[in-house]
């Protein structure tokens, strides 16, 4: 079983406490909101940065998206889990930003996958030594891989950043995504693959 990734959302209980500030928002206590706010930010703004790769555009998502789910606290029917719910808020302005800059790819933080392992490369990448020579390397790996995932098509990073990174489960990026879970299996296959084939140029990085 796959662990989660340095700053992904990772496995939580958090469902039943979400419900119960959920239901105080829609009674109106302000309170509640900045709560919801205080808890989801960061979550937010890295979704966000990842998959804009600019620290300003994710700013700017960010508060779009703490809007929206303000506007829209109240028609929240609890469907599908309040994180599930704001991600796909967050996903879908990203993609909004994106079609409006038309600009071109740039750099992502926090890259992930594999080529054809099970072995996610970001675990490849750190390095615990001290020494200057290792943490440089380490810099040019990161940097090799973040260019590499940002150069990949939108929806191949889209699975990569939110079941590598953000730790959700294949049928909840199949709800932020509209799609459905073969669809996300076989994206996040032909993902890796295609990460692989762009760090071809960088193999002597990580050996």
């Amino acid at each position: 079983m796959r662990s989660p990734l340095p700053g992904s959302r990772g496995e939580d209980d958090s469902g039943p406490a979400d419900a119960r500030l959920v239901a105080r928002c829609r009674r109106g206590e302000r309170e509640a909101f900045d709560e919801l706010v205080e808890r989801y930010q960061a979550k937010v703004y890295n979704l966000a940065y990842r998959l804009l790769g600019d620290a300003d555009e994710a700013s700017d998502v960010s508060q779009e998206a703490f809007l929206r789910i303000y506007r829209g606290l109240q028609s929240f029917q609890g469907g599908s889990a309040l994180t599930t719910w704001v991600y796909r808020i967050v996903h879908n302005l990203c993609l909004d930003e994106m079609k409006r800059k038309r600009r071109r790819p740039q750099i992502v933080a926090d890259p992930t996958d594999s080529d054809d392992s099970s072995e996610p490369l970001i675990d490849r990448l750190s390095d615990e030594s001290d020494e200057p020579e290792n943490q440089i390397l380490g810099d040019e790996r990161a940097r090799a891989v973040r260019a590499a995932v940002h150069r990949l098509r939108g929806h191949h990073r889209d699975v990569l950043v939110l079941y590598d990174l953000e730790g959700f489960s294949y049928n909840e990026i199949a709800e932020i995504l509209h799609t459905n879970v073969g669809t996300i299996k076989s994206r996040l296959n032909r993902a890796r693959l295609a990460l692989a084939k762009e760090l071809e140029r960088d193999r002597h990085l990580f050996h």
